[in-house]
């Protein structure tokens, strides 16, 4: 789990990840802290998540989408709005 910590630490940059211990269900609790370290977000992902490169992928996506909301960088209702036309237009996130 080391290597996976260094990895999102470095795809997060300024941000740094921490993972917590594995819980019950296998899921670890993963927290995202910033350059003051103050917490930014935390989401519960599997091991599975961590394990497979296309779900990491996925998974750091998801995490810089989720960081730019949380800058103000990025509004939901705009990736509502952009996924919605993706679908339309017969093209998939």
């Amino acid at each position: 789990m080391e290597r996976i910590c260094r990895l999102l630490n470095h795809a997060l940059t300024p941000y740094t990840a921490q993972l917590g211990a594995v819980d019950a269900n296998a899921n670890r609790q993963l927290t995202v802290h910033d350059s003051h370290g103050s917490v930014t977000l935390q989401r519960m992902v599997s091991q599975r998540q961590l394990q497979e490169q296309s779900l990491l992928i996925d998974l750091v996506d998801g995490l810089h989408r989720d960081l730019q909301i949380a800058e103000g960088r990025l509004q939901p209702c705009v990736i509502a709005a952009l996924q919605h036309q993706q679908h339309i237009h017969g093209t998939f996130a």
